[in-house]
């Protein structure tokens, strides 16, 4: 929504924009009860829904959050739930771009650096997976796209 607003305000530079172009808003006005209640739906099941994607993945790959001796679960778990509240942030006011560029191109370095593109990577789409059991299919429907934008920006490069 905020880059939308900005982008608007750069293309009517100097006079009153169409029908056409405050469309998104109006879509945005139409969705906000839901993006509230998916959002407050988030913030109530988050320790669950990372509980059951942390279950999952060691259901599929027990050596993801390990590096040699090392147990990376607590780092995981901090970095996961992180992750999961700006994603939440992003679907309450429809900006993944903004998502994108602030928060998930610094996190990507991060995540690279450490090589943890193949946890980042079935972290979320588990997540995916728990978030439809979770919430109601059209709240699922607002979370996903951004879960997902995660697994691509955060996973594997191929």
């Amino acid at each position: 929504m905020l880059s939308q607003l900005q982008r608007l305000s750069l293309v009517t530079d100097g006079r009153y924009a169409t029908d056409a172009e405050l469309q998104f808003v109006q879509d945005y006005v139409k969705s906000y009860a839901l993006r509230v209640e998916t959002y407050q739906a988030l913030q109530t099941s988050e320790a669950a829904i990372v509980q059951q994607v942390y279950a999952k993945m060691m259901a599929r790959n027990p050596a993801l959050l390990r590096s040699g001796a090392s147990d990376l679960t607590a780092k995981w778990k901090r970095d996961t739930m992180r992750v999961l509240r700006y994603s939440s942030v992003a679907m309450l006011l429809n900006d993944p771009d903004t998502f994108q560029e602030q928060f998930l191109l610094w996190f990507q370095t991060i995540m690279r650096a450490f090589s943890a593109q193949k946890s980042c990577d079935a972290t979320y789409e588990a997540m995916q997976e728990v978030v439809k059991q979770t919430l109601t299919p059209i709240q699922a429907s607002l979370v996903c796209p951004i879960l997902e934008l995660n697994r691509r920006s955060l996973g594997p490069t191929t």
